[in-house]
């Protein structure tokens, strides 16, 4: 198989310069000799289409293209590979679960980015399967694979001591996004105070996913064999975040396919209705999901230094950072309803 020439040192340029002085991705596809397979679109209003290229002697996917569809999309395109170049600069790419940027190729004039294929099938496809969540083994070994990794991408990069720091715009963002909601102040403030109580924690600052959750996360025999999506990603950053997203996440999608008002199988007390039930249940039900969605981040913060009591204060916080942070509007609200929820009925409990 003939790949482009291009080098790591060459992408600046590649990015840079006009697309039309750019391999458009249709001559990348013929002149590599490989299949083409588009394997997933986004309903995100920035979408990316993931392109993967096969080899056709052994149907193995050697390569995947990012493709953006918007100029925002092409703008993350770009962010995810200055990242991915610099996590390589840091050697992290020996890690193998990675991706490495092999080049940028012209798609209607915006860039899309050729890395390598990493293996293993996304964690999400496993979740989703039929009261899979419903069952605690599977469900552990989720989150042990999801700690096994993150553990050892945070002890490689670990860095400066900081304090632990979960706002980095949140707020500021929250009030330009919600600034017509009359009960936004009130929010700000209440993040505002969890914000602090969080600095109170220093830890080591160290590299970051940004968006590490089931859908980017690759398992082969329960182990993860690769993280794709780096857009969001740092070389230095907070942790807690990766930590925080991944539970939240994993927790927000529990009660799927239950009828409203119905019980959900293998999670006694959760019941399915209000949007984010499974996140309130994790956070203030009993039975074995929400011990292991606490232990989680008990212990991922105990391993970063900080006070494994400051788990709630952390989850508030990634919930926050979500619905300021993602795409999607309504996605964004119903994060920040759920905030609310949580906050005021934490105190009512005191």
């Amino acid at each position: 198989m003939s790949l482009p020439t291009a080098t790591l040192e060459t992408f600046p340029e590649l990015l840079g310069e006009a697309s039309a002085c750019r391999t458009s991705l249709w001559e990348f596809v013929h002149d590599s000799g490989l299949r083409s397979l588009v394997v997933g679109t986004s309903k995100n209003p920035n979408a990316k289409i993931i392109i993967l290229l096969v080899s056709p002697a052994s149907s193995r996917a050697v390569l995947a293209v990012k493709v953006p569809t918007t100029e925002a999309a092409a703008r993350a395109v770009e962010a995810e590979w200055r990242v991915l170049g610099a996590l390589r600069r840091l050697g992290l790419d020996s890690m193998g679960t990675i991706p490495r940027v092999v080049d940028v190729v012209d798609f209607e004039g915006r860039p899309a980015l050729v890395m390598t294929a990493l293996e293993g099938t996304p964690m999400s496809t496993s979740y989703l399967r039929w009261r899979y969540t419903a069952r605690p083994a599977g469900v552990t070994a989720h989150f042990a694979a999801a700690d096994t990794w993150l553990g050892g991408l945070q002890r490689a990069t670990a860095a400066e001591l900081a304090a632990l720091e979960m706002d980095a715009g949140v707020a500021s963002r929250l009030a330009r996004r919600f600034s017509e909601d009359s009960r936004i102040d009130e929010d700000l403030d209440q993040l505002g105070s969890i914000h602090a109580r969080l600095r109170q924690n220093t830890v080591r600052r160290t590299a970051i996913h940004g968006d590490f959750w089931v859908g980017n996360i690759l398992l082969s025999r329960r182990h993860v064999s690769g993280v794709v999506d780096w857009e969001a990603g740092a070389t230095s950053g907070e942790p807690v975040r990766d930590i925080v997203r991944f539970a939240i996440m994993y927790a927000l999608f529990l009660d799927r396919r239950t009828r409203p008002s119905r019980q959900v199988a293998g999670h006694h007390g959760l019941r399915a209705g209000e949007w984010g039930a499974g996140v309130e249940y994790a956070l203030d039900g009993t039975g074995w999901f929400p011990e292991l969605f606490r232990g989680f981040l008990c212990e991922g913060l105990a391993r970063l230094g900080a006070s494994a009591g400051s788990w709630r204060d952390a989850a508030l916080a990634g919930i926050a950072e979500v619905a300021a942070l993602t795409d999607e509007d309504g996605f964004a609200r119903r994060h920040l309803e759920l905030f609310r929820r949580l906050v005021h009925r934490q105190a009512r409990q005191r």
